[in-house]
């Protein structure tokens, strides 16, 4: 920068202000020369607006207004051509015609398009020739190989690179990896790999089970390899599907096989694609044959039944043991192995059939009854007698018909009741009936009263119905309060049935249109009966006696109870209960301890001397003199100094019971041990004179005797 005030003198300065001033261009204060500071980079920033002005160095006055410049940065080419991505992903159709656009890829240089070459790109292929080409201006990458097969080869990979300076030595250069991928057409039709199959089916398979696959071989994929499976001109046994997961043909039964009627079929099976491309169609056939042959092989088959299921007809009168129907299976195996039969008894329960194992003839256990039950429905099993596993159940449905052997009744219970000021031929009642039976032409019931009523009669409706109607009027409740009225009621079915069924008539007090009132029988009064001093009396007898009742019971439960113990032997009779609890022995003002460890010393009548006792047994009996129990005494003395001397004893009172009879008992020793040896040596003939109370000790013993055994 010079400016035209500047004489050289040194008086002028130069000042820069404006974008990068500073820090990034400075100026020379005498001289006006302008420097950068650091490299300058033109992808950053293109060009600078700075403004210089002109100082006196003596005033410090602008010398010149400010002047505005700008500073242009010039591009050289230090930018290499960038792709977007460092791989691209591309897929162009097989056997497409050479020249097939695939993709492009395009890379940007950050340099000056509008200055030289610098930004002028060439696009080349480095990898993937002979089988594609790119445009070296625009980068679009075609094909460059005709007939490319996705089953030979199916990905490329394409290394495309685009260079500055228009491709010029010298020039920057970047790349980049294109990955591309065949994709599939249908160009390949479906061949089977072997043109004969040979399956094996048994004869049990059951309908629409499969019994084999086929498959055959297409090297395209996804829709273009479907196939279809068909039979050709189609098969009444056997059916083809098509798996569509695995592209498998699948051989399926379409009738029961059968080893005994026919052992060995053959067919011709067809496969084509599903989707076919017209491209492709000339020339090709998208389809392929194959033979298959099918043997079926014998296995051990359950009975069959003649009918499935067995609907059989019987009367209800028809007597144990009859004859009901017949049913029949048969082995279906070649050998024709013998079957026999058998009722499920789960499905009888009340055992009411039978069947003949041998021929399967069905009888019956029981007489059968339509109205309890109209159907009965078993299962029959025939098994194979050869191989008890091969079983076959078939259902049989029993129908009961009906036979009359019901007779008609009432329809329901009658409420019936007759007025007192009834007239003659009035009508008290219809009646109707039903009958469980069902005949044919349905029921026809004839009503009628035998014997003769004087009091009423029965008009037949011809409906199944009849009227009741007063034969006479004038009824009194104080003569009789109800009528019994047989009546008969007959069916019309064969045989004829009948019964009587008997309908109460009331007599009742009415009004004047003939509304119910009261139907209670009169009270007669009492001169027609009993007196009035009669009743008194009855009721005076009730009285007293129930005075003697309650003062029996209550002197009963005053009565003071009876001991529990009444044997002269029991030493509890003298028992008294104290309820408190004992000090044990320190515990000198309740017990005395001396008494305790001498027990011959202790007074029998000698008391507790701080409580009342309660005498559990008041009664006392009067001990057995010393001279007749001298044994029993021994006895218990025994026992008591053993006990005194124990040691391991416990140191309160303790009561022990001891059956001892005793040497001087009359009745000698009950008891049954040692009596073994003599009880036969005895004569009990003198039982029998003891009387009736001993009679049945006699029958015992005296059927013992050995001498009547004899």
């Amino acid at each position: 920068m010079h400016s035209n005030m500047d004489k050289d003198d040194g008086n002028v300065k130069y000042v820069l202000t404006g974008e990068g001033a500073g820090n990034l261009f400075i100026i020379d204060e005498k001289s006006g020369d302008i420097h950068a500071t650091k490299r300058l980079d033109r992808e950053e920033k293109a060009m600078y607006t700075l403004h210089a002005k002109v100082i006196d160095r003596r005033t410090n006055r602008e010398m010149e207004a400010d002047t505005e410049f700008n500073i242009k940065i010039h591009d050289i080419n230090d930018n290499e051509p960038k792709f977007a991505k460092e791989i691209f992903f591309a897929s162009v159709p097989e056997m497409s015609e050479v020249g097939t656009s695939v993709a492009t890829v395009t890379a940007n240089d950050a340099d000056d398009q509008t200055y030289g070459n610098s930004a002028r790109l060439v696009y080349s292929i480095l990898q993937g020739q002979p089988y594609f080409s790119v445009d070296s201006e625009n980068g679009t990458i075609k094909t460059a190989l005709p007939g490319m097969d996705r089953e030979v080869k199916e990905n490329y990979q394409v290394v495309i690179q685009a260079k500055d300076m228009a491709g010029q030595m010298g020039g920057l250069s970047g790349t980049t990896t294109v990955s591309i991928t065949l994709s599939d057409v249908n160009d390949s039709p479906p061949r089977f790999a072997n043109h004969s199959f040979r399956v094996t089916a048994v004869e049990s398979t059951e309908v629409g089970g499969a019994i084999g696959r086929i498959k055959a071989d297409d090297p395209d994929i996804g829709r273009n390899a479907e196939m279809d499976y068909s039979i050709v001109g189609g098969h009444d046994m056997f059916n083809i599907i098509t798996d569509q997961t695995t592209q498998e043909g699948v051989l399926v039964v379409r009738k029961g096989l059968d080893y005994e009627e026919k052992r060995d079929y053959e067919f011709r099976v067809e496969v084509r694609n599903t989707y076919l491309d017209a491209r492709f169609v000339h020339g090709l056939q998208f389809k392929d044959f194959a033979t298959v042959r099918v043997t079926v092989e014998d296995v051990d088959e359950p009975p069959v039944f003649t009918r499935n299921p067995y609907v059989i007809e019987v009367h209800e009168d028809t007597a144990a043991g009859s004859f009901v129907g017949v049913v029949s299976a048969r082995d279906p195996d070649a050998e024709s192995k013998p079957v026999k039969y058998s009722i499920d008894r789960h499905t009888d329960l009340e055992r009411l059939f039978n069947i003949d194992s041998v021929n399967g003839s069905i009888t019956t256990l029981k007489a059968l009854d339509r109205e309890m039950s109209r159907w009965h429905n078993i299962s029959v099993v025939a098994t194979e007698i050869n191989n008890p596993r091969q079983t076959t159940r078939v259902p049989v449905f029993i129908k009961v018909l009906d036979v009359n052997d019901n007779a008609p009744e009432f329809a329901m219970s009658y409420d019936t009741f007759v007025c007192e000021n009834v007239k003659a031929g009035q009508l008290i009642q219809t009646i109707s009936a039903v009958d469980t039976d069902e005949p044919l032409v349905g029921h026809k019931f004839v009503f009628s009263i035998a014997p003769a009523n004087p009091n009423f009669t029965i008009v037949d409706r011809e409906d199944n119905t009849a009227n009741i109607l007063t034969r006479r009027g004038g009824f009194r409740r104080r003569e009789m309060s109800m009528y019994f009225l047989p009546v008969v009621i007959s069916d019309n079915d064969y045989p004829i049935q009948s019964s009587t069924s008997t309908l109460i008539v009331r007599v009742c007090a009415c009004d004047s249109r003939g509304n119910m009132q009261t139907c209670n029988p009169e009270v007669l009064p009492f001169s027609d009966g009993l007196t009035t001093g009669a009743l008194v009396a009855i009721l005076l007898c009730v009285v007293i006696l129930l005075m003697i009742v309650v003062l029996f019971a209550a002197l009963r439960r005053q009565r003071k109870k009876e001991p529990l113990i009444i044997s002269k032997e029991d030493v509890r009779d003298n028992v008294v209960s104290y309820n408190d609890e004992g000090g044990g022995e320190e515990d000198t003002q309740a017990f005395d301890i001396g008494t305790l460890r001498h027990p011959e010393a202790m007074d029998a009548n000698k008391m507790r001397r701080d409580i009342i006792p309660e005498m559990l047994f008041p009664y006392r009996r009067s001990s057995p003199t010393k001279d007749h129990n001298g044994d029993v005494r021994d006895f218990i003395n025994g026992r008591l100094q053993d006990n005194d001397s124990d040691p391991t004893a416990p140191p309160y009172d303790s009561l022990a019971t001891y059956a001892y009879e005793g040497s001087g008992s009359l009745a000698e020793s009950l008891s049954s041990l040692e009596s073994g040896a003599t009880e036969g040596d005895q004569d009990y003939d003198y039982l029998t004179g003891w009387g009736p109370p001993f009679k049945k000790l006699a029958e015992m013993y005296v059927a013992k005797s050995p001498d009547r055994e004899t």
